[in-house]
């Protein structure tokens, strides 16, 4: 293990990124790590705020700089972090993203099942484990909550980790939505460890307040924005139908790397992956498989398929309505008889371009992985405990919106 000298990245939020180990620019070089490059950060939000085009490249450089930023604090508090340890948390967060398929979560609800971008992420650091003869031992431990420093994994995974850190600054950046902006240099310097454990000086109260804001807003006005779920959702059918055509040994195009996996007839879940060793052919797909065949299923002879696509790749998108859950059921079944004669399209079908969305945002979980303060007289007291002066609390923790999305003309 060494260090490396003169590498460096120039990034858009931190400026010059320096890389600290000779091991972390090995893997950035690896083909597995490039591909991030080719995997948008944010899907088909682009479709509302044009300039949000970065990569999940992007951000795992970005969150592998706090991560040491976060390591260099708590050192600097007296906690002991080894050099191994501190590789192996950079190594970690760099590669915690790294499962993620073409769009996201795209394919994780369409095509792979019960396969989540998580478990391809730590088949990706066991592949890249032997290839670099086991070097990856102590980075897989952390990441998988196994390495018995606590804090190492929550600084990775947590309700205030390095992850939310780099998204919110980063989505914001380049989304033009100020309301993500946070202090991540505050917040960092305010971090401790007590009793293995992350946790926050006291003082830092407010910036703790003022993230979990920014991240509330940020779903809603981003990541949730009801003409994104429009956009992902029809992304979701379009990928659905054109596997049910594929499994009809229907004829329709599709890239090479993407083939495989449309193509197959029974379950793409974790068995599949380890048994026909899928994760090199896996490693080969990206946006730009998608963006591919979508642009070519606007001239297919399925109807439905063509609608889908065309939705997309023209941003004639679905339209979308809030709607109370009571109202659900009597909603759909009127707009789908409409669609059924506008479009000209079978009751079976009809599911594909008219459903129903509902959409959970967690300000924040006040049962499970508390945030902690260390007070002055080295006391600990969770976030929900702090009443005073606080605007977080169980009522607004949790909202459920629901919608309908449906053709224009149909609602």
């Amino acid at each position: 293990m060494s260090y490396l000298k003169n590498k460096i990245i120039n990034d858009p939020i931190y400026g010059f990124i320096p890389i600290q180990f000779n091991i972390i620019w090995e893997i950035i070089a690896h083909p597995y790590f490039q591909r991030l490059r080719r995997i948008s950060q944010l899907g088909l939000s682009s479709l509302v705020y044009p300039g949000a085009h970065h990569s999940r490249f992007h951000h795992a450089i970005g969150a592998m700089h706090l991560m040491n930023q976060a390591i260099q604090t708590l050192k600097s508090k007296g906690q002991k972090i080894t050099k191994k340890e501190h590789e192996a948390s950079l190594i970690a967060i760099l590669l915690h993203d790294i499962g993620h398929g073409p769009f996201s979560h795209a394919l994780e609800h369409s095509i792979v099942q019960n396969l989540s971008h998580e478990k391809i992420s730590i088949m990706f650091m066991e592949n890249l484990n032997r290839l670099f003869k086991g070097r990856l031992n102590l980075a897989i431990d952390i990441f998988q909550k196994k390495y018995k420093k606590k804090f190492l994994h929550q600084l990775i995974s947590s309700q205030l980790d390095v992850d939310r850190l780099d998204y919110l600054n980063r989505d914001s950046f380049y989304s033009g939505v100020n309301e993500g902006i946070i202090n991540s240099d505050r917040i960092i310097s305010m971090m401790n460890v007590h009793n293995n454990e992350l946790v926050i000086d006291y003082k830092g109260i407010y910036s703790i307040e003022k993230f979990i804001i920014a991240r509330k807003l940020m779903y809603w006005q981003v990541y949730l924005h009801k003409t994104v779920l429009s956009a992902e959702h029809t992304l979701m059918k379009v990928l659905k139908r054109a596997k049910e055509l594929s499994k009809q040994n229907q004829i329709i195009y599709t890239t090479p790397q993407f083939e495989l996996f449309l193509s197959k007839k029974g379950k793409i879940n974790h068995k599949f992956f380890e048994t026909n060793n899928l994760l090199n052919h896996f490693s080969l797909l990206d946006d730009a498989d998608i963006l591919t065949c979508i642009k070519n299923w606007t001239q297919a002879k399925d109807k439905v398929l063509k609608i889908l696509a065309t939705t997309i790749i023209n941003r004639k998108l679905l339209k979308i309505k809030s709607i109370n859950k009571t109202e659900i059921k009597i909603q759909l079944n009127e707009i789908r008889s409409k669609a059924i004669k506008k479009l000209n399209i079978s009751r079976t079908d009809v599911d594909y371009v008219v459903f129903p969305i509902s959409i959970k945002n967690e300000t924040y979980n006040f049962i499970e992985d508390e945030i902690k303060f260390l007070k002055k007289d080295n006391s600990l007291i969770n976030l929900s405990k702090i009443k005073k002066g606080f605007s977080i609390n169980t009522r607004n923790a949790s909202i459920i919106k629901h919608y309908i999305c449906y053709p224009e003309g149909c609602g």
